[in-house]
């Protein structure tokens, strides 16, 4: 557009409209600009321009021009909220305030008393802030903003039930409002009373049956009560009224899957994936319930539908390698693990292809990958502690403890390796009293780690064995009666593990309850166990169910 110097203001408004339509803010500015210079006394012209100015951040000019408006126009509500708003952006309350009061001290009307109610609570001046929500629902009852407004300062007073009160009152003005409901439940969330947060959305559902959202958020809250069979059945319901929401579809497998509820789980992805074949993540699920059925060639197929583009691929190379290792083919895991270190370099990966490299023979190799890593990070203890887990694994103990040492050197408070030493001490009946420090040091940095507990229990079990082989029998029996109390405590942390079950049938044996170690063996063998780790299972068991006749 032209500019033309003899046109009138007017022109230019034009001209800066049509550019501020267009979104091109600076030519809008510049266009206004050129308008107030020919009407200076024009509030509405100073105004447009402070609106573009503060659009394109420049709030020292907007409020400069915003002032002048004002001085213009002082019956102006508009420029005096907007005005207000600049005040407030330059943290000046004093003068928002007196900009938004009336000669009497009172807002000027509803906008202006909710601009000035943020500002007090902004500046935590929260006795005023109560002050102006209570002015809001004097002046219209009717209208929600002055309820929640009053709710949001007793949530900062830290008075929730006058919060919720304030909120019950504003469903006594707009019955069955979801935005209010909404914020009642927001307020139970807040503080952490998830039961409420479930009786709050049990109201919302029964004005307002198998409303979406609402369903969505009761299944989230059943679940972070770890009631996931009520979280199960909502999502059922929601995805019987409101179906082909694949997220639904996605959570109802997910937590069938977590609730070891495979067949469902495996159906309802299958199913999903045959729906949505373009889907890379269903697969990804898929393969992973498959993966934990010893499905292997179904989970395999599953795992290659994700394409590397996707932000799985890295996980599902992964959980290739992890059914390839098992498969006794480490090559073919560590190019896997390769694959997924191209897409998503990472610590764990690196270690992870080491731990590969060494188990398809090249040894030295996985030790200089990991040497070359440290040479760039000698104080990594986490590097020390792995090497020395490479060289455990592949029956290079004394060098396993060196390292381990080393990096107990960088990093007292490495649990890792605090345990290992305690376990392979434990584990050849030596220095069972060290043992049991390193690894009670080990779990007071973490109490949950179950295969940390197992070590403990695995420790007092060795400590009984031997107590009852010198005739100690009351002694014993108390070590014995500790390592059984940790190891079903490491059984319960865990979920399930071969070692741990070995562990707890070994200690079973010892206090003669030959049925249950009979039990936990055949579990352990049913759990995959680590051949390299559990090298007499199978005698064992074989031997204890011929002795008791068991089938």
């Amino acid at each position: 557009m032209i500019v033309r110097p003899g046109a009138p203001a007017d022109y230019d408004y034009l001209v800066g409209r049509q550019f501020e339509l267009d979104g091109k803010l600076p030519e809008a500015s510049e266009a206004y600009a050129r308008a107030v210079e020919k009407d200076p006394d024009s509030a509405y012209l100073r105004r447009k321009v402070a609106e573009l100015a503060a659009r394109q951040g420049h709030y020292a000019e907007a409020l400069e021009q915003a002032e002048r408006a004002h001085a213009l126009d002082p019956d102006d509500h508009g420029a005096r909220l907007f005005l207000g708003t600049l005040y407030r952006l330059s943290k000046q309350p004093d003068k928002a305030e007196a900009v938004l009061r009336d000669p009497d001290g009172e807002p000027i009307d509803d906008d202006a008393a909710l601009l000035l109610f943020s500002i007090y609570l902004d500046n935590d001046r929260l006795p005023d802030a109560l002050a102006e929500a209570n002015w809001l629902i004097k002046s219209d009852p009717s209208a929600l903003r002055g309820y929640f407004a009053l709710a949001s300062v007793y949530e900062r007073m830290e008075r929730p039930a006058d919060a919720e009160l304030a909120l019950r009152k504003a469903l006594q003005q707009q019955p069955g409002s979801l935005a209010v409901y909404g914020a009642l439940a927001r307020g139970r969330h807040e503080r952490d009373d998830r039961e409420g947060e479930i009786a709050i959305y049990r109201e919302v559902l029964a004005i307002h049956p198998h409303h979406h959202a609402t369903l969505l958020a009761l299944a989230d809250a059943q679940i972070a009560l770890n009631r996931n069979d009520d979280a199960i059945k909502t999502l059922n319901e929601l995805e019987k009224h409101h179906p082909g929401d694949l997220r639904v579809t996605l959570r109802l497998g997910f937590l069938e899957y977590e609730n070891k509820h495979y067949a469902q789980a495996e159906q309802r992805f299958s199913k999903a994936l045959e729906e949505h074949p373009d889907q890379p993540e269903i697969a990804y699920y898929l393969g992973l319930v498959r993966r934990r059925t010893n499905d292997e060639a179904g989970a395999i197929a599953a795992f290659e539908r994700v394409p590397q583009d996707h932000e799985r691929y890295a996980e599902a190379r992964t959980q290739l390698a992890g059914i390839y290792e098992k498969r006794g083919d480490p090559a073919r895991a560590l190019q896997e693990v390769e694959l997924a270190r191209k897409k998503e370099p990472s610590r764990s990966l690196d270690l992870y292809a080491a731990s590969l490299r060494a188990k398809s023979g090249d040894f030295p190799g996985a030790v200089s990958f990991l040497e070359g890593l440290l040479a760039t990070a000698p104080d990594d203890d986490e590097l020390l502690y792995n090497l020395g887990v490479l060289y455990g694994e592949n029956d290079h103990f004394d060098e396993a403890l060196q390292y381990m040492n080393r990096a107990l050197a960088k990093n007292p408070d490495n649990a890792n390796a605090l345990n290992y030493v305690g376990y392979t001490w434990a584990e050849k009946g030596q220095n069972l009293d060290e043992a049991e420090k390193y690894i009670s040091h080990a779990l007071a940095l973490r109490p949950d780690d179950g295969f940390i507990t197992d070590s403990l229990g695995w420790v007092y079990y060795m400590r009984a064995r031997a107590l009852k082989q010198e005739g100690n029998q009351r002694d014993g029996r108390a070590a014995l009666e500790r390592a059984i109390e940790k190891l079903e405590r490491a059984e319960e942390l865990t979920g399930g593990d071969p070692v741990i079950s070995e562990h707890l049938g070994d200690a079973y044996l010892l206090e003669n309850q030959k049925p249950r170690a009979l039990e936990k063996y055949r579990e352990a063998i049913h759990l995959d166990p680590r051949d390299n780790e559990q090298p007499d299972l199978r005698r064992k068991y074989d031997t204890l169910r011929e002795e008791l006749g068991a089938k």
